[in-house]
């Protein structure tokens, strides 16, 4: 049997060391794509932030909320960005077989399966929570995404270059 693996990826941890919203809404969105599955891996990433613990564990945490049992979790610490994350998950699921799944908010999710792919995984977009934000808020942050998919697609380019070569 293969298994497939649930890349969640992270966003900001509140100061009071709690989840944001649009943490809590990646990782809903994990719990209800997951139970489509067959016991799924869940891969939370996300390094120490500004506030409170890394966003793995606070996305660990309320995963086993959720009632993922802990030996389905396998956190991602390292990652301080999207680029980073996806580098990192890429060298952790190396050899794995079952399909890999991003999830993330649905305006960041093409650069997640983008980078994911670079970095040798065959990755597809699970479904994406609800949006949050205001019709306003949303075009800011397609926007940011529009200018951050080009050059981490560049980067990653970059590092399968340098691999090749080296």
């Amino acid at each position: 049997m293969t298994r497939s693996a649930i890349v969640i990826f992270g966003a900001a941890v509140r100061a009071d060391g709690g989840p944001s919203l649009t943490l809590r809404r990646r990782v809903m969105a994990a719990v209800s794509f997951g139970a489509t599955l067959r016991d799924p891996l869940y891969i939370p990433t996300g390094a120490q932030g500004r506030h409170g613990p890394p966003e793995a564990e606070v996305m660990a945490r309320l995963l086993q909320d959720l009632g993922v049992p802990g030996e389905s979790i396998r956190l991602e610490l390292t990652g301080t960005d999207t680029l980073s994350s996806a580098r990192a998950c890429a060298r952790m699921l190396r050899g794995h077989e079952g399909p890999v799944f991003a999830v993330s908010s649905g305006y960041h999710l093409p650069r997640c399966v983008m980078l994911l792919r670079a970095f040798g995984l065959p990755a597809r977009a699970a479904p994406p929570p609800e949006a949050a934000h205001d019709w306003r808020e949303r075009w800011w942050w397609r926007a940011r995404e529009g200018a951050a998919l080009p050059y981490d697609a560049l980067l990653a380019g970059w590092e399968r270059l340098r691999r090749r070569k080296g």
